[in-house]
């Protein structure tokens, strides 16, 4: 039979009670799974299009490349870099306002629809 040292022993501590998450939307999830999904898809890449946006695009005929697309997300990601949270991103012959927070394109034009045109509510502009 070994002999145990009494000084190495530790007293034993309580058990920490387990702390559950909240729940996320619609009682759905936990609070941190919907919270990593959201920076999951933010890493994953791609910008989601507003309704408005679609709309706005959809009417007068602008259809964005695959090159333009990828100008598009590296300019939002350098943006949301500096801090940006709602930006005017001048690509080509387009001006387009993006949530950079939300990776959103909120509203689309096109150079011709620009004249006399007021952008608010934005606290930077990247140029393409």
């Amino acid at each position: 039979m070994a002999i145990v040292d009494p000084r190495v022993l530790t007293p034993l501590k309580a058990p920490v009670p387990a702390v559950k998450p909240s729940p996320g939307p619609m009682g759905k999830g936990t609070g941190a799974a919907v919270s990593f999904q959201a920076v999951l898809k933010e890493q994953m890449g791609g910008l989601k299009f507003s309704r408005h946006a679609s709309e706005r695009l959809e009417s007068r005929g602008i259809n964005l490349s695959a090159q333009q697309m990828a100008r598009l997300e590296d300019g939002v990601r350098r943006a949301a870099g500096k801090g940006a949270r709602e930006s005017l991103v001048l690509l080509d012959d387009l001006a387009l306002v993006v949530s950079v927070k939300n990776r959103t394109v909120i509203t689309a034009a096109a150079r011709q629809d620009l004249q006399e045109n007021v952008f608010t509510n934005i606290d930077s502009a990247v140029l393409l």
